[in-house]
């Protein structure tokens, strides 16, 4: 089923690429900021147990127990890092945007590995094929291995987004940022946030700016398979409705014809 964009571009909505990590009971899970892995379990009241394979149930009843920022594909709204409460389901309202899919391998940096300004600046000049500004930027780091899907990420100082660079997407008019780490920040870093408030256009999380960025969100922890070539597609942002700064989330890609 074709759908048309902009009286522009079409994509095939029979074919869309998820991006997102599913979240299990397993070892298989990632994990991130130092907690156990999800909880998926039945309901118990007495002797009767919320599972049909039990023998007790008519239906499957499960608990789960689990953390939007360590655990999976996540969304996230400025409320992440501010005194005051903001929802991203208040903060999200619209679900499909142009988007620019980049691969950049982290640049050395002493100890750590990092995505710079000039990194993103090439990457997005040689990258879009649209006539129009993207709204949104997914970052494919490198080496892309498949054991992103599964990595304990704590306490192994991933790669991370430079100042500067988070400050270019920000001046770039790109409202959505995606990135396949579990943080746009360096893991130990005195609690500083420089990439999340460059994005966000935060100076004062105690007494928020008015002109920072509360429509706009940050994706973590996606996962964008190898053989998807870099360039322009449509995202559907999905996440479900909690009242929290963040929520677990599905981003899904539409190759533009």
């Amino acid at each position: 089923m074709l759908a048309v964009i902009d009286n522009k571009y079409q994509v095939d909505l029979s074919k869309p690429i998820d991006i997102s990590i599913s979240l299990t009971n397993t070892d298989e899970n990632p994990i991130a900021w130092y907690i156990e892995k999800p909880v998926i379990e039945p309901v118990i009241f007495g002797d009767w147990i919320g599972k049909v394979s039990e023998g007790k149930s008519s239906t499957n009843f499960n608990n789960i127990f689990f953390n939007p920022h360590g655990h999976g594909t996540h969304t996230e709204c400025v409320g992440h890092i501010t005194r005051d409460f903001y929802s991203i389901n208040q903060s999200l309202k619209q679900f499909f945007f142009l988007a620019e899919l980049v691969s950049i391998e982290p640049e050395i940096r002493g100890e750590d590995l990092v995505i710079t300004k000039s990194q993103i600046e090439k990457a997005l000049s040689t990258s879009t094929s649209l006539s129009v500004t993207s709204e949104a930027i997914i970052i494919r780091t490198l080496p892309n291995l498949e054991s992103k899907k599964h990595l304990k990420y704590s306490n192994t100082n991933p790669p991370y987004l430079d100042e500067t660079a988070a400050r270019f997407i920000r001046e770039s008019g790109i409202q959505h940022l995606l990135i396949d780490l579990p943080s746009v920040d360096k893991e130990y870093d005195a609690g500083r946030l420089l990439a999340h408030k460059a994005f966000w256009n935060v100076t004062n999380v105690n007494d928020l700016n008015a002109d920072a960025r509360l429509d706009c969100t940050i994706t973590e922890m996606v996962f964008v398979a190898s053989e998807v070539k870099d360039g322009s597609y449509l995202l559907n942002l999905q996440i479900a409705s909690f009242e929290n700064d963040a929520s677990p989330s599905k981003p899904v890609l539409y190759k533009i014809l």
